[in-house]
């Protein structure tokens, strides 16, 4: 599991829009918006964050650390 805090700092490394996310990982801008609102972990369904953790992947995102001990990103490119 990832945090909301990772995904905002995911796109920011990549300097990907939410509208950029959306369309990689096929889910809704409001979706994305929404998990971003929040600190820790999302809100969302099991399978949403799947599929914006494996775009973020592709992209050459690593989510380190767990929600509780030291969440992190690292850029692999």
């Amino acid at each position: 599991m990832i945090t909301s805090e990772q995904i905002r700092a995911a796109r920011a490394i990549l300097k990907m829009t939410v509208a950029e996310l959306s369309v990689a990982s096929k889910v809704g801008v409001a979706t994305i918006k929404r998990i971003e609102a929040v600190n820790g972990i999302p809100p969302a369904h099991g399978k949403t964050i799947d599929q914006i953790t494996q775009a973020m992947n592709l992209a050459g995102i690593e989510f380190v650390g767990t929600p509780h001990d030291r969440p992190g990103v690292r850029l692999n490119k």
